[in-house]
């Protein structure tokens, strides 16, 4: 495992945004009784103004900051990933996207890490979700790096976005000269045998899948699919065309999720054989992240597994 950051990803996350708003006062910070858990609260003391708690109603939160777009501003509205998906889902296609708003929608705690929290506040499908709204940006930053970058560019990219975002450490990625662009995968590891494509918790997991394949020869490139839509096709297609074989690591459900992406990519564009990591259209449950990782099979072993039945296909 790559070293854990001594900062938590709700902290870049509050640290950026004030960054932001100090030399932009359109920027503004919506959340639906979370800015405790999301650590928040310095925002709202610097920037009272500009701080709005709409409580527990995330369906009104996503209205008013729709409306609040509509006057000019640039609103980040955060809740639960599940709260954020499921039930404001009406709202942020008909107020936000549908309506040509520049929405920012926020969603902590995705997949496993919602841990004790369990199955109901476990989002598996927000991706999915999410990502049949028309127009709609959908990001997963993996670390503290990528945040930073990818809150700038939410904020100079007009649109609606979804940010899926753990709230606690993570593992550090990438070094501080990153480059992001929306559409763009993220190369981490160049390989020839076969190409782990992966996604925010994931990330991690798939570089110390690579490096426990190269221990047994196998070569494997390791792909950050940060930005799933728009997906980058052109690095699918490459890898596919390169390595010949893809396997897709995701902290979410197979279905509508990342592995569902790259496979209608692959399908219509260069079909190569493919296997799957993530939940197995399955519900949460209550527990701790390392047993999580294990009962829903989102390990490193798992990825190794997975590329070495895809090789046998090749």
């Amino acid at each position: 495992m790559n070293e854990l950051s001594k900062r938590e990803m709700r902290t870049v996350f509050c640290e950026t945004l004030m960054n932001m708003a100090e030399n932009d006062q359109k920027v503004i910070v919506l959340d639906a009784d979370l800015m405790l858990a999301m650590g928040t609260i310095p925002f709202r003391e610097k920037y009272p103004e500009r701080t709005f708690d709409c409580g527990v109603q995330e369906a009104n939160m996503i209205g008013v900051a729709a409306g609040l777009s509509a006057t000019g501003f640039i609103p980040f509205a955060h809740t639960f990933a599940p709260f954020a998906s499921r039930r404001a889902c009406d709202q942020i296609f008909m107020s936000c996207a549908y309506a040509k708003q520049n929405v920012k929608i926020v969603g902590s705690d995705p997949g496993i890490t919602a841990a004790l929290n369990g199955g109901t506040h476990m989002p598996f499908e927000d991706l999915g979700i999410m990502s049949t709204i028309p127009e709609i940006t959908v990001v997963e930053p993996c670390d503290e790096i990528s945040l930073e970058r990818v809150l700038q560019l939410a904020k100079e990219t007009y649109g609606t976005w979804y940010i899926r975002l753990r709230r606690r450490q993570a593992p550090i990625i990438y070094g501080t000269g990153a480059k992001f662009e929306v559409g763009k995968s993220c190369m981490l590891k160049d390989g020839t045998d076969v190409t782990i494509i992966a996604m925010g918790y994931m990330v991690d997991k798939a570089l110390e899948a690579a490096d426990i394949l190269e221990k047994q020869g196998i070569h494997a490139r390791v792909i950050d699919m940060w930005c799933l839509k728009p997906i980058d096709e052109n690095a699918i297609i490459k890898a596919a065309e390169e390595t010949g074989a893809i396997v897709t690591a995701e902290n979410h459900n197979i279905r509508n999720g990342l592995g569902s992406a790259v496979a209608s990519v692959l399908a219509l564009k260069y079909p190569v054989p493919l296997e799957m990591t993530g939940v197995q259209d399955e519900f949460g449950e209550v527990g701790q992240e390392a047993y999580l990782e294990e009962r829903f099979g989102l390990t490193s072993e798992n990825i190794v597994h997975k590329v070495n039945m895809v090789l046998k296909r090749k």
